[in-house]
């Protein structure tokens, strides 16, 4: 039988205490396997502390378009910034970078940084590391993406090509628009990762079950679905991965969290917790042991 290992990555830790509470409160209910941390989160110490106390798989978000540079001379007069003094957002990025306003020299500057500021507060180097609003598969961001992976000897990352994501008529035109264009990304960015020596796992999952799209149907049906293409691939005998990213968390509260400007409206809403309250449900559990499937972290593989 196919061995799949499954990795439930909790996506931004750090972010804000009750943010970082769910995400604890996941991992200790068997719910999720590895985290990814925003270290320019307003509550990023105590979520480094968090992962110690508990033996949470660690990795690290990088973050180039919400909040503030950690790298001190990029707080001021940098392309990343605009003109508020602030990473200029999840569009405002791609905008940015589509129109040659972005100077490499400075992303390079800032993920080492945050690379550099993980290792501060961890004690080690993030065995994975992916990109916050999916900034690290973007056209020129890839190539510097890639750089500082090898530089550091970091093997993982994610590649968000979604099985599936074309017939999930749920997800809003507007939205299903980002995601596409994310997609598109994402194939460019393969030959450039491959390149550099940096993996990923077989299937990613996570768009078309994030917020209120998520349920236990929801999850099981995607799940199903990478397990079927997973044998289609493997060898006999062999063993096939899966990561599903995940947002969980109690809603913030502001002024706390954030990353320099405040909690955004996503982190405030429901569907945090419609997140963590899916995904703790007995009746997921049961169905990766059903299917013979292990959760693990990157550290992991």
């Amino acid at each position: 039988m196919l061995q799949v290992k499954l990795i439930v990555t909790g996506d931004d830790f750090g972010y804000c205490p009750r943010r970082n509470q769910g995400i604890v409160d996941c991992f200790l209910a068997g719910a999720i396997s590895n985290v990814s941390l925003l270290v320019n989160g307003s509550a990023a110490a105590d979520a480094a502390k968090l992962a110690r106390r508990y033996n949470i798989p660690i990795g690290l978000h990088a973050n180039l378009s919400e909040g503030s540079p950690v790298c001190e001379v990029l707080k001021t007069n940098s392309s990343l910034l605009n003109q508020d003094g602030f990473f200029h957002g999840k569009m405002g990025f791609r905008t940015a970078l589509s129109k040659g306003l972005l100077k490499m020299s400075e992303v390079k500057q800032e993920l080492k940084a945050q690379v550099e500021l993980f290792h501060e507060l961890t004690g080690h180097l993030p065995p994975h590391m992916d990109g916050h609003q999916h900034v690290h598969v973007l056209p020129e961001v890839r190539h510097v993406f890639a750089e500082v992976l090898e530089e550091y000897g970091i093997k993982y990352t994610r590649v968000p090509i979604e099985p599936g994501l074309h017939n999930c008529d749920w997800i809003p035109p507007s939205l299903m628009d980002f995601y596409l264009g994310v997609e598109e990304d994402s194939f460019n960015t393969v030959d450039v990762f491959t390149k550099h020596g940096i993996r990923w796992a077989d299937i990613y999952i996570g768009l078309s079950t994030m917020g209120r799209n998520m349920s236990v149907s929801s999850v099981r049906s995607a799940i199903d679905s990478a397990v079927l293409q997973l044998r289609a691939r493997a060898a006999p005998g062999g063993a096939g991965t899966i990561e599903l990213m995940v947002h969980p968390g109690y809603p913030s509260v502001p002024p706390a969290g954030g990353c320099g400007e405040g909690p955004d409206d996503f982190s405030q809403s429901w569907e945090r917790l419609h997140e963590l309250q899916t995904l703790i449900k007995p009746e997921l559990q049961s169905h990766y042991k059903s299917r013979n499937i292990q959760l693990c972290s990157f550290k992991d593989l």
